[in-house]
């Protein structure tokens, strides 16, 4: 069995509004794919990393691969028009290489505050229930709106979950999926986890963190540039 790390990188930074796609932008001299490849680098648990990029920024993602010292990382898969697509020929490849009992997480390439522990946990539920996706608990009051400008009715937040990544799955069974998605027509399922549940198929919930942000504006920037100070103020002292 091999756990491998599938980071998403194929994203066009269409909400960022910037010329570079969000995942590489820099953020203290360092890319945003580079922070998110380190934390699989450093997960011992980790064997392989493998990511899907954006077409042509492959060449670029092996110099910061280089330069960061990610000697796990050994593939760099094209990415699709859309994140199915993308994950569908991240997993395709990796069906080459590994047994299908390898364990894939399946992680965004611009979500690079996990820790060791969503990791950690990750891993050990989805050997345990056979996936795994990381969840925090919604602790907003949640409206329902038919036109997107008002609401006369209210959801119960404890029924709901915010899912993050990364999303645990054994290899066969996102190889199997895949399959059944273009059988049903099913082409472009918002994440692995919606995908599994369109094709009727119950998922479990790993640790998440509210550190563990999706970064889409330049508010998560800011955000995330507060949480780097934040760590390197607890390595300092």
């Amino acid at each position: 069995m091999t756990n491998i790390g599938l980071i998403i990188a194929g994203g066009m930074s269409t909400r960022m509004q910037h010329a570079v796609p969000k995942q590489f932008m820099s953020v203290f001299d360092k890319p945003i794919i580079a922070y998110t490849m380190e934390k699989f680098q450093n997960h011992p648990s980790v064997d392989v990393i493998a990511v899907v990029c954006l077409n042509g920024w492959e060449n670029i993602l092996e110099s910061y691969a280089k330069q960061y010292e990610i000697t796990k990382l050994k593939h760099i898969v094209q990415a699709g028009n859309v994140g199915q697509e993308s994950i569908k020929n991240g997993i395709f490849e990796l069906e080459k290489y590994y047994s299908s009992d390898s364990i894939v997480m399946v992680h965004d390439g611009n979500r690079p505050m996990l820790s060791k522990d969503i990791i950690s946990d990750c891993l050990a539920v989805t050997k345990k229930r056979g996936n795994a996706i990381a969840c925090i608990p919604c602790q907003e009051a949640m409206l329902e709106t038919e036109d997107g400008i008002s609401s006369n009715k209210s959801y119960p937040r404890e029924k709901l979950k915010r899912t993050q990544t990364p999303h645990g799955f054994f290899l066969k069974d996102l190889i199997e999926a895949h399959k059944k998605a273009k059988e049903l027509g099913i082409t472009n399922s918002v994440a692995s986890c919606t995908l599994m549940i369109e094709l009727g198929k119950e998922i479990y919930f790993s640790v998440g963190s509210e550190k563990n942000l999706k970064i889409t504006t330049q508010d998560d920037i800011d955000i995330f540039k507060a949480l780097l100070k934040q760590e390197e103020a607890k390595n300092v002292y």
